[in-house]
């Protein structure tokens, strides 16, 4: 079964939503952050990224830069103003990209379900961002970060988003990229059905925000630890998407060097492995990896896994680690190792060109996104895909709706 808690959430009026409301901490620098929020005094990021009210260089790892986050949380409750509501709610959450559409509900799932793995993972996580948020969690007493869960579809719950989401929305606003983002808070009449609709939902994914979750379990340890209540703790803020609305931009990769060779030399040394054709910067299919070199595509169909090969080991982003960038690059650990970086499907391909072009890279490869599906099975056989494999657009706002702990 999937908990579902309603909760009190912490939100901005209705005329700051959208100067509140802030990309997410992790898909920005510190340097990013301090422009978004450069003349926007009531950004969400002056909580989130907090170091950016200190001087260049500033250990944003630091004490004060936590204590400065709550500080910050509070004069923006002030200064918005934000709001607690008076009753614990569900809220739906819809965002618009170009012509994608996909809606969610808001609410707070249950810590002992993710670390039973009720809620399942896909993806490995790693301390220091844990310690950077859990910390940042105790410190504020609220999670700040919404996690993005999926599930697989349910009528129920689609019949009463489709009947909430005709009413007057609580915010509704396209952010400085065009992403429109709408909240509905749910009827109290509703909110029973939602919670007994998810009560019978064998499991939910998380689809990004496995940093997020891992802290929010982690600050309740650090509470318990210190005696303290963990009541609130309990449960994690999150947004629980339907499985068909959600779609997966591929995560591309650029090598700054090619471990000696000459661009000759490496695309000789891919065709000698692989079939390799003319072709552009988009994959048409999952074995195909678009690689770009010496100025110019070309197209690289990666060999079948042997039978028996783990979902998760049949993925491109893992056959291209182990025929490509091992063999022929020299590339390790792709978490630790600094030859190579990873580029967001939703920057484009030109972003890639643009790396190379520019020397920051020596080759960059263009990933087909894995599906959907993929996810769901990964996650269900209890697998781990490979680092950078999703990339998941829209991203939820931080600030629209905060769970105080």
């Amino acid at each position: 079964m999937a908990h579902l808690s309603p909760f009190r959430a912490l939100r901005p009026a209705p005329s700051a939503a959208s100067r509140v409301a802030s990309v997410p901490y992790d898909v920005v620098s510190t340097d990013e952050a301090r422009a978004l929020a450069a003349d926007n005094p009531l950004s969400f990021l002056r909580v989130t990224r907090s170091e950016i009210d200190f001087p260049d260089g500033a250990d944003p790892y630091t004490p004060a830069i936590y204590d400065r986050a709550a500080g910050n949380l509070r004069a923006l409750e002030a200064g918005a103003p934000l709001i607690e509501d008076a009753e614990p709610s569900l809220y739906f959450y819809r965002q618009q990209r170009g012509d994608h559409v996909q809606t969610g509900l808001a609410g707070c799932f249950s810590v002992d379900e993710y670390e039973r793995d009720l809620i399942k993972k896909h993806e490995k996580t790693r301390p220091d961002k844990e310690d950077d948020r859990t910390r940042h969690i105790t410190v504020v007493r609220a999670q700040t970060g919404v996690v993005f869960l999926t599930y697989r579809a349910v009528g129920g719950v689609d019949a009463i988003a489709a009947r909430v989401c005709t009413a007057d929305p609580l915010y509704d606003f396209a952010a400085p990229d065009g992403i429109r983002h709408t909240v509905w808070i749910v009827p109290s009449a509703d909110r029973d059905a939602l919670v007994a609709a998810f009560a019978a939902i064998p499991a939910l994914y998380i689809a990004d925000g496995h940093h997020r979750a891992a802290s929010a379990a982690r600050a309740r340890a650090t509470l318990r630890e210190r005696g303290e209540s963990t009541e609130l703790a309990d449960h994690f803020i999150a947004v629980a998407f339907p499985d068909r609305q959600l779609k997966i931009l591929p995560y591309h990769r650029i090598v700054k060097d090619l471990n000696g060779q000459s661009p000759a030399d490496f695309l000789a040394a891919l065709r000698r492995r692989f079939e390799v054709r003319e072709g552009g910067p988009v994959p048409e299919r999952p074995e195909d990896v678009s690689v770009y070199v010496d100025g110019r595509w070309s197209v690289v169909t990666l060999p079948a896994s042997p039978a028996g090969t783990s979902r998760a080991d049949s993925l491109a982003v893992a056959v291209l680690q182990r025929e490509v960038l091992t063999p022929l690059l020299g590339i390790g650990d792709i978490r630790t190792d600094k030859r190579i970086d990873f580029v967001g499907g939703a920057r484009g391909t030109t972003a890639l060109e643009a790396a190379v072009n520019e020397g920051r890279a020596a080759v960059a490869f263009s990933m087909f996104p894995v599906s959907v599906d993929d996810l769901l099975a990964v996650s269900d056989a209890g697998d781990i895909m490979p680092p950078k494999s999703t990339w998941f657009e829209p991203k939820l706002r931080d600030g629209l709706l905060v769970h105080r702990i």
